[in-house]
């Protein structure tokens, strides 16, 4: 599935660290900043959730609200956010819908390799639950601060 900035953002209500779900519909009125990473605890998934939280209280003010997904289940999103402090919620995707249903589940090639994976990407959904702003293939360095950039200029 292809979306694209103008769409209406697929809802979703998923398990999220801490118990409980998270749905969509929880952010009416809010900016959204939805990030999709491969897995927890692995070199660039931790960085760019690092950097997400070294700027969290910018995004706060901006009145946006920071949500990472992966498919790791929510057990090892406990131990995700609280090995690095995390100040926001992690969505798991356990069975892959949010990722197809936001087109980041993609064949992925490494040595040859060809598999299946998250790719990684962020979405921008404004308080209408309209898409206003979409970065795949993100690469990690710089790359908060580029998305609470797009923010501040919503």
């Amino acid at each position: 599935m292809t979306i694209t900035p103008g769409d209406k953002a697929p809802a979703f209500t998923l398990p999220r660290d801490g118990e409980g779900t998270i749905s969509l519909s929880d952010f009416k009125g809010k900016n959204l900043i939805l990030y999709f990473y491969p897995k927890d605890n692995t070199p660039g998934c931790t960085k760019e959730s690092c950097d997400f939280r070294d700027i969290h209280p910018d995004f706060s003010a901006a009145n946006a609200v920071v949500v990472g997904a992966s498919k790791d289940s929510a057990k090892s999103h406990d131990n995700f956010k609280g090995k690095y402090d995390l100040p926001f919620p992690l969505v798991s995707d356990v069975d892959g819908k949010l990722c197809e249903s936001y087109g980041v589940w993609v064949e992925k090639s490494m040595y040859g390799r060809k598999y299946m994976g998250i790719e990684r990407a962020t979405f921008l959904i404004d308080g209408k639950g309209i898409i206003q702003n979409i970065w795949r293939k993100v690469k990690v360095k710089g790359h908060a601060a580029e998305v609470l950039e797009a923010v501040g200029n919503l």
